[in-house]
């Protein structure tokens, strides 16, 4: 999430053009939703608009297209004046434009069409990072460390294309096929492969391994349309219907996405049925209460509940049930704060609108929304938080209201700004550091060409790679090379200070190539605090929960 959103300014008559096509915009809107009777009544929409108002919208449109003084793209003009409207409900209704919405709903449905890779740009050749199992890429024999030179009858390599391009080259409709020049190291003669696309599934959750035994961690990165099937089969992996298994599950910078897989997910946390779980309301919008199942597939212990300042919506919903009803207890910073629920609706040329239609509310009856009315302050929001040193100290964390809320067990919550959780943990200042913020951008691509042609140098398994594989002093010296090559030589003066870190993350970033996201995951959380303090808490026989700091009142 930025820190800041961009800001758009004008003068004179300049913007004239741009308020008359906001009106053409609501009028050309409101128009296609009323020719919907079903989609209108699906969003509210109760009575017509006046004559006089339409014949006001008609005009408009006709004198723009008459009269004005140059020429203008209606297409985006109508785009721009939609968002614009958009912008005085609320921060999260959006407008999608049809270019962008297969990229935005892909990432829902948790699937896209293409032949299942996970490449980087590297320099300017594209670099196979990692093949979806039994995907058309691996069905043809490629592998990590491939490179693509060529994609049909263009040649990609030694051109400088975005990421974003190689996508659209490899990305097609189910059943289509593509021919791709691939080679591996040490040959230099490329070989052609055909490839068949298909659809790929998009996982949400990042990683699922055994801290210990009977200790599992699941980091889940959003809730997509298959999240709760992922977490049933990372369960099921994990030997979870064998014994219970206590949990940590990580939410941190989860964004958020499907209501109803953060639903499903309490219901395998909670083994009773009909538990309210969170409820939605909305002007428009009747009461709608998310109940336990009574269906929990695999028994869990002990629960903590990872979350932060990136966490939202369907985080805050899964962490506040469990906060409300005492089921577990909750580490890290305050989150996010978005409470408003957003529903989809297909316009007419193939974009679409999200609109907040309700607000959701955890059990207790909090809504987490924090306040909106201020745009600039609520963009802002993030870098404010820094600035106040919320995200340092737990003493720092200020909520626009007192109201007080009751857990199942009689502790007090609060609503209104996110969820705070139980037991504080500091960011870590290297996330405010630039130069190691910069050195880190490079360690990935470093990774890849460290691995290179010496993948048979490397232990074999992922247990031994994580007990035995070290940081060499010569691959660390490679790294200040690299670095020195692809950043400004004045960032490297103190890079003894960061050296820890980085031989951490490169050690990271190479399990992760040889081994999957669970090995780098795995690694990096050997020196998170978050986890560190989950760990000792689930190991205690003292109960987990405890009373929230209170914040102070602005």
């Amino acid at each position: 999430m930025p820190l800041k959103a961009p800001q758009h300014h004008s003068r004179g008559f300049v913007w004239m053009p741009f308020l008359l096509s906001g009106f053409l915009a609501l009028g050309i809107f409101i128009g296609l939703r009323l020719s919907k009777p079903a989609a209108s009544a699906s969003v509210g929409i109760n009575g017509q608009m006046p004559a006089s108002e339409h014949n006001k919208l008609e005009e408009l449109i006709r004198y723009i297209e008459a009269k004005y003084v140059d020429e203008v793209d209606r297409k985006k003009l109508v785009d721009e004046a939609i968002t614009s409207i958009l912008r005085q409900l609320d921060p999260h209704s959006s407008y999608i434009p049809s270019d962008d919405l297969a990229q935005v709903t892909e990432q829902l449905e948790g699937q896209f069409e293409g032949i299942g890779i996970e490449f980087m740009m590297l320099e300017d050749t594209v670099v196979v990072v990692s093949v979806f199992p039994g995907g058309p890429a691996e069905r043809a024999g490629m592998g990590p460390g491939d490179k693509i030179l060529a994609i049909g009858d263009s040649t990609i390599a030694g051109k400088q294309l975005s990421s974003s391009d190689v996508i659209r080259f490899l990305r097609g409709k189910e059943g289509t096929k593509v021919r791709a020049a691939v080679v591996r190291f040490p040959s230099k003669t490329p070989r052609w492969v055909e490839l068949t696309r298909e659809k790929i599934p998009i996982e949400s959750i990042d990683a699922a391994y055994l801290i210990r035994d009977q200790l599992a961690y699941i980091r889940i990165n959003r809730f997509s349309a298959t999240t709760d099937k992922e977490f049933l089969s990372a369960l099921e992996k994990l030997g979870g219907q064998n014994k219970p298994l206590d949990l940590i599950l990580d939410l941190r910078h989860n964004p958020g996405g499907y209501l109803q897989q953060a639903s499903n997910i309490l219901s395998q946390i909670f083994e009773d049925r009909g538990r309210l779980l969170v409820y939605t309301e909305g002007r428009t919008v009747r009461r709608s209460e998310y109940l336990t199942t009574g269906r929990a597939f695999f028994p869990i212990g002990k629960v903590a509940v990872l979350i932060d300042e990136g966490s939202a919506s369907a985080s805050e919903i899964l962490a506040g049930a469990v906060q409300d009803h005492d089921r577990g207890i909750l580490i890290g910073r305050r989150s996010f704060g978005k409470g408003l629920v957003q529903e989809q609706y297909l316009l007419s040329d193939g974009s679409a609108l999200r609109l907040t239609v309700a607000r959701y509310f955890t059990p207790s009856g909090r809504s987490i929304q924090k306040p909106y009315q201020d745009n600039s302050e609520y963009q802002d929001d993030l870098e404010n938080r820094i600035q106040s040193g919320e995200l340092i100290s737990q003493n720092r964390i200020s909520l626009s209201d007192s109201t007080r809320f009751f857990t199942t067990n009689g502790r007090i919550v609060y609503g209104r700004g996110g969820i705070i959780p139980d037991l504080f943990i500091p960011l870590d200042s290297l996330d405010l550091n630039p130069q190691f913020q910069e050195l880190k951008a490079l360690v990935p691509s470093f990774a890849v060409q460290a691995i290179q042609g010496n993948r048979t140098s490397f232990p074999k398994n992922s247990a031994d790679f994580k007990k035995k594989f070290q940081i060499s002093e010569s691959m660390f010296q490679d790294f200040s090379r690299y670095a020195q090559e692809n950043t400004e030589g004045a960032l490297l003066k103190n890079l003894d200070r960061l050296e820890d870190d980085l031989r951490l993350l490169i050690k990271a970033n190479i399990a992760k190539d040889l081994f999957g996201a669970s090995d780098y995951f795995a690694i990096m959380n050997t020196e998170d605090p978050a986890i560190a303090m989950a760990i000792k808490k689930l190991s205690s026989p003292e109960p987990l929960t405890e009373l929230s700091p209170k914040p102070r009142r602005k």
